[in-house]
């Protein structure tokens, strides 16, 4: 494992200070705990980035399903994973809460792993349909596509009204949509693919048999958390101020916020944080193999 060698990691302290500002209490301890390891494998990476990412290349071609494993856990840089970790709150608090601690933690591990096969199986289509292969190269980290898949039942279970996203009301059951389209448009970078799977996996939940099969392979006890007595946990009273760190802004404010910001500083500095949505394109893929023989 190698510890980062950086200076000051802007977003990893905004990230803490608004964790901070809610209470580590008041989170539901799957979100925490899901938090807590993105951190710690940000701070303390299992391996280069190069060596983490997703790929048909190297997970398929290669043998290296290990990655399935590891990229969902790894970010390219601290802004990455501030925007990623600060839609993870915004996710967890709500889909926690709803669907108990030990069913949300299933379901974590589960769109964690399969986000990367669609994501894996979508780009080897696309690559094989138009002859290109450089698709098969094209190798992703970072936790969005999870994040999409956890948009798409938070929509699923609470299916009404609009939600704005860069200006436009958008009706809710297609919001992942629009932001699908709109991250891929105004941050140029990201891993369309990627987001694609997490959403895909998340229909694959509420529309198709997914859900099923997880309930079965889950067994007949059921995934509701319970106090000794028998009582259904609940955390009503403890997310009263989730408002507190979102400034009252709903998740598709945030992102458009987070967007602009992108835009403005991609505008302004030639050294500016990755795109929302982290992907490691081939040149750079090159450049770090590069770095990493030179430093031999």
């Amino acid at each position: 494992m190698q510890r980062r060698t950086r200076g000051i990691n802007t977003g990893l302290l905004l990230l803490l200070s608004q964790v901070f500002q809610i209470g580590i209490n008041n989170i539901p301890p799957v979100t925490l705990a899901t938090l807590a390891v993105n951190v710690w494998f940000f701070l303390n990476p299992w391996k280069p980035l190069y060596h983490s990412c997703i790929s048909v290349e190297k997970c398929y071609q290669q043998k290296d399903w290990q990655r399935l494993l590891l990229s969902p856990l790894h970010h390219g840089d601290d802004w990455h994973l501030y925007f990623n970790m600060v839609s993870m709150l915004w996710k967890g608090v709500k889909l926690e809460r709803r669907l108990g601690s030990r069913w949300f933690a299933y379901v974590i591990a589960t769109f964690s792993l399969l986000t990367g096969v669609v994501y894996l199986l979508l780009q080897f289509t696309v690559a094989e349909l138009l002859n290109q292969p450089d698709f098969k190269r094209n190798c992703a980290v970072g936790f969005s596509g999870v994040l999409f898949a956890l948009k798409v039942l938070s929509n699923h279970y609470c299916p009404g009204g609009f939600v704005n996203i860069l200006g436009f009301p958008v009706p809710n059951r297609f919001a992942c949509w629009a932001e699908l389209v709109a991250i891929h448009f105004c941050t140029p970078g990201t891993s369309f693919a990627g987001h694609l799977a997490g959403i895909l996996v998340g229909l694959m939940y509420t529309q198709g048999p997914l859900k099923k099969i997880m309930d079965t392979c889950a067994g007949p006890s059921g995934y509701q958390n319970h106090y000794a007595d028998g009582r259904p946990v609940t955390y009503d009273a403890t997310y009263r101020n989730y408002d507190v760190y979102t400034a009252g802004l709903s998740e598709e404010e945030q992102l458009e916020r987070a967007l602009r910001a992108s835009i403005w500083d991609r505008g302004n500095t030639r050294n500016g944080p990755m795109p929302y949505g982290f992907r490691l394109p081939p040149e750079e893929m090159r450049r770090q193999r590069l770095h990493r023989f030179d430093g031999q």
